[in-house]
């Protein structure tokens, strides 16, 4: 006799209902997140897990998919394996489809370029800098919703945006000069 689990449904959306229809979200803000496809994988992977364990609480929680957004960002934080997410991709690999985090259409050639040079300097960076660029310009949140989330001031938010942009600069003039010179 087969015996099926308990399906929570929050207003008329089942666990399963919910996970389909957020599932591709998810995964995108993951490997925005870790600057690795498979990384994000597990995480969301690891991540829904939990949430279909804790469907009946998350269900009642204000936003279940804000709930489980920081969930996500949790298990970012928290993943064990640092060196998968640091792991740089080589040239041409497509980690999440630019034309839909985006919303325009490119050249394949120059969306290959873009990727790899955000994927490069996205990698110079601490998880928690990392974090407050993909909360801030990615997720377009506000400092104080990303002190929140990562538990801290929005000071020390500011402190980590600022520390990220001048990394990012410095990646980026770093790259202008290697290129230049190149060209010479």
């Amino acid at each position: 006799m087969h015996i099926a689990p308990p399906r929570y449904v929050l207003d008329g959306v089942t666990f399963e209902q919910f996970a389909m229809a957020r599932l591709s979200s998810l995964l995108r803000y993951a490997v925005v997140l870790t600057g690795d496809r498979d990384l994000a994988q597990d995480i969301v992977q690891e991540v829904l897990a939990k949430t279909q364990v804790r469907w009946r609480r998350i269900s009642g929680a204000d936003s279940p998919e804000a709930y489980v957004r920081r969930m996500v960002l949790n298990e970012y934080l928290s993943w064990r394996r640092s060196w998968a997410a640091r792991n740089v991709h080589a040239v041409g690999e497509r980690l999440i489809d630019l034309d839909d985090a985006r919303g325009g259409v490119l050249d394949h050639a120059d969306g290959v370029v873009e990727a790899d040079e955000l994927w490069n300097r996205l990698s110079a960076l601490g998880r928690k800098q990392r974090a407050v660029v993909v909360l801030r310009y990615y997720e377009q949140l506000d400092d104080d919703a990303i002190a929140d989330l990562l538990g801290c001031t929005p000071a020390t938010v500011r402190s980590h945006a600022s520390r990220a942009l001048k990394t990012l600069r410095l990646t980026s003039e770093h790259h202008n000069r290697i290129h230049a010179e190149g060209k010479s």
